[in-house]
């Protein structure tokens, strides 16, 4: 096969980021499936194709034939009812098991699959060992590794599980962070001129600016409010939440992060459209990927497929390859 071009599917959509990925590497997207309207609307407008609704409600044999099923899918806790009926129903009720039922039918060469960080402790583990049981007893072996958007030149700290798995005997590493003189700083992503609407009230940042714990650190900064209520500065943003408050970050302690700032912090191009109100923006970069891991993950994926490729047609180059290293 030649890995320049491929084809993908791009479940839990959102607004494209990992679509935006593995496009930059020769992928073409041939099906997607998204729930939220406001996302939909959003993707539509950028990649012209209003993406399927709601994944369970399709058939694995209506979606075209593909070669690389990606996917951020929600974490959710396995049901009671799968653990007392054993190992082929402990994803039921999943969102999981819609990945799960895709791949044993369409059964694609490789995968991809992001999630928050917690997936790897929550429920004690059990989660995650059972999403990589499933996913290694249907032929795949599975690669794992938390990355952070930090290390791969964006000004946001954002650490997610990635999860890559090939049907065939495929060796794969994750991709190294890029060095800090390479990555991108708030300057680089703030803009200038900003609108009125974006700043606090007098209220809000007397008590913002009361309870920082650096009142002398130096700007542009970006301030993010913990739980226990303190405000810590930063020359990056915190992880951009979907559901957090309006104010959970600000800018200098004066202003929420504009529509565009947002989105790069998520990596996402200046042509990027945008076309629903602040709140739904908020929450779909909130509930997106940092494109640049992506990006980097997809140049591995298809660096390994075609090594493989290589090697296969060529056993005597593959076994110089693997002396060599």
């Amino acid at each position: 096969m030649d890995w320049n071009t491929f084809k993908f599917i791009d479940l839990f959509a959102g607004i494209g980021g990992i679509r935006l990925g593995f496009e930059s590497v020769g992928g073409k997207c041939v099906f997607s499936s998204e729930f939220d309207e406001d996302a939909c609307k959003t993707y539509e407008t950028n990649f012209g194709e209003h993406p399927s609704g709601d994944i369970t409600q399709i058939e694995a044999k209506d979606i075209p034939d593909f070669d690389i099923l990606l996917g951020g899918f929600p974490c959710q806790a396995f049901s009671i009812i799968g653990k007392m009926e054993g190992f082929d129903n402990e994803t039921c009720g999943t969102l999981f098991f819609e990945i799960e039922r895709i791949l044993r039918e369409k059964q694609p060469k490789a995968f991809m699959l992001e999630n928050v960080r917690n997936l790897v402790s929550h429920d004690n583990g059990n989660t995650f060992r059972i999403i990589r049981s499933h996913l290694e007893a249907l032929g795949y072996i599975v690669y794992a590794k938390v990355l952070n958007a930090l290390d791969f030149g964006l000004p946001q700290k954002r650490e997610r599980i990635i999860i890559v798995g090939f049907k065939d005997n495929i060796l794969f590493t994750f991709p190294e962070s890029i060095p800090p003189s390479k990555r991108l700083s708030l300057s680089d992503i703030l803009e200038s001129d900003v609108d009125d609407k974006y700043y606090v009230n007098k209220r809000i940042r007397e008590s913002r600016l009361m309870r920082l714990k650096d009142p002398n650190y130096p700007r542009p900064y970006i301030s993010h409010e913990n739980k226990a209520g303190s405000i810590t500065p930063h020359p990056y943003s915190s992880c951009l939440r979907a559901g957090a408050s309006a104010n959970y970050i600000l800018v200098n302690d004066e202003r929420r992060p504009t529509e565009r700032e947002m989105l790069r912090l998520q990596g996402f191009p200046e042509s990027f459209k945008i076309v629903v109100p602040y709140s739904h923006i908020k929450h779909q970069t909130g509930n997106s990927v940092a494109v640049p891991v992506i990006k980097a993950v997809a140049r591995q994926m298809i660096r390994a497929l075609k090594e493989y490729e290589l090697n296969k047609h060529n056993p005597a180059k593959g076994l110089f390859l693997h002396i060599a290293s």
